[in-house]
């Protein structure tokens, strides 16, 4: 197959993300087959890559989108809260973060765009984020800060 023009996967990045809107999606193939049924080129590989770009995860054994964050918007930090099971410091500018299997991407996702300053930057893997902060004092700022928005999400 011809390799996709940037319009075009733009335009299938725009499909697959109201597609995940309006359906339950729990395959890869079952993406491809609706955006083929809509016209769009695709194959496994580039939905696996369209959806890493789009952020997205496998939760619940679905695939969904991250929340978008507008300005400092805390809702967000509410929505996933329930995927966090545990904050822990690592030395004096690293925060780990345990979340349930398959959330850590959504959650650090989330964190990035949250656009805090306490947040130097974010890698996940699996079920474990490192969030790195600029010192110990914003560290701790940090860690106070997720653990009240957690808590005020549980409630």
């Amino acid at each position: 197959m011809p390799t996709a023009t940037l319009q075009q996967q733009l335009e299938r990045r725009q499909a697959i993300a109201r597609l995940l809107d309006e359906h339950e999606i729990y395959l890869q193939s079952e993406l491809v087959e609706l955006l083929r049924a809509e016209g769009y080129p695709a194959t496994q590989s580039s939905v696996s890559r369209d959806l890493r770009n789009l952020g997205a995860a496998k939760l619940r054994n679905r695939y969904s989108l991250p929340e978008r964050v507008a300005g400092h918007n805390e809702q967000p930090l509410e929505v996933i809260g329930q995927f966090v099971r545990d904050i822990r410091p690592a030395g004096p500018n690293l925060l780990v973060i345990s979340t349930a299997v398959g959330a850590a991407q959504r959650v650090a996702l989330t964190l990035d765009r949250v656009g805090w300053p306490e947040i130097v930057g974010t890698l996940s893997g699996d079920d474990t984020i490192f969030v790195a902060t600029a010192s110990a004092a914003r560290q701790r700022r940090l860690s106070s800060m997720l653990r009240q928005c957690l808590s005020e999400a549980a409630q």
